[in-house]
């Protein structure tokens, strides 16, 4: 054998463990880079003020990102997220009049009627999750318009400004929601049977099956988990605004959450799920944004960016199946 011959197969396991690095810690890497560089370059970022911001404006990404991890863990797609959130705000503001207890209670129904369908089309019928979810993100939007009449609402209530604005030892409420829903769906994944049956069916399903793991329930209860959590981020999105503007709401914010997963670690593939790497990777969304907008530059690129991202880490996920 040559010199030649042997080389490729030296620097296979070598390629291999800085994809494996990339892919686990990048995330990690690229968020301190960015907040080293706000530190440097941005007037007033390591104020409290601004850091409690950042928090909070972060906070339906990242619980919409937590449902989507549960979703692509499975082998599976929900780009209906964002109407969703439209739906649950129009709800809110609907039945507001019936008290905030019983509004937040149908907005949450609402959302999780929306997963059901979701679950059906893709567990039941067969449909491939990213049409029947594209359907949905259409067909919801319109809902929510036609819920709202078409306007925007404006929402008084001492219930939900205490939600959207109120702190707990200068935590803000809405953080510590989002804090306690990442602790739910990391015990969910990574402690229960419920949790095991996600990463076998995202690693294979029709193996699964023969296991003996209820595929159509767990799909079916996946995605009533994504579009339930969608729809909790509607709820604290319009508490945050004092308002509910359907057209507005939730308006691409699958792209960020679909982003923050990928990137976080958790492969398009299925078959893994990282809580931790998800809840970095939504933060790196959000400061991405507010640093290009904060330096003068449009919300466009910030679209951009995030594309470039997510191809970025496909690539290196294919990349590293192969290696």
């Amino acid at each position: 054998m040559t010199a030649t011959e042997t080389a490729p197969a030296a620097q296979a396991p070598g390629r291999r463990r800085l994809l494996d690095l990339v892919a686990e810690n990048g995330v990690y890497v690229g968020l301190l880079l960015l907040i080293a560089f706000n530190l440097l370059f941005t007037r007033r970022f390591g104020e409290i003020d601004n850091i409690r911001l950042q928090f909070v404006q972060v906070v339906p990404v990242a619980i919409i990102a937590l449902g989507m991890a549960l979703v692509i863990g499975t082998r599976g797609i929900d780009l209906s997220v964002g109407s969703v959130m439209a739906i649950a705000s129009a709800l809110l503001a609907l039945y507001l009049g019936y008290g905030p207890v019983v509004a937040i209670a149908v907005a949450l129904l609402g959302g999780a009627v929306v997963g059901l369908v979701n679950g059906v089309l893709v567990s039941v019928a067969g449909v491939q999750p990213i049409v029947a979810t594209l359907a949905l993100l259409v067909g919801g939007r319109g809902l929510a318009l036609v819920l709202a009449r078409g306007r925007l609402t404006e929402v008084f209530d001492p219930t939900l400004a205490t939600i959207g604005s109120a702190r707990v030892f200068e935590v803000p409420i809405v953080v510590l929601i989002a804090l306690a829903v990442a602790v739910v769906i990391g015990i969910l994944v990574s402690r229960t049977t419920f949790g095991r049956y996600l990463v076998a069916i995202g690693g294979n399903a029709e193996a699964s099956v023969l296991a003996g793991v209820p595929v159509r329930r767990t799909l079916l209860t996946v995605y009533i988990l994504c579009a339930a959590l969608a729809a909790l981020a509607g709820v604290i999105q319009t508490a945050r605004l004092s308002a509910s503007d359907p057209s507005f709401v939730g308006n691409l914010i699958e792209l960020s959450a679909i982003t923050a997963v990928v990137v976080g670690g958790t492969p398009l593939s299925g078959g893994r799920i990282r809580i931790m790497g998800t809840l970095a990777g939504a933060m790196l969304m959000q400061l991405i944004a507010a640093t290009l907008i904060t330096h003068n530059l449009p919300d466009s690129a910030t679209r951009m960016v995030q594309a470039v991202i997510i191809v970025a880490a496909v690539l290196i996920q294919r990349q590293r199946g192969a290696a």
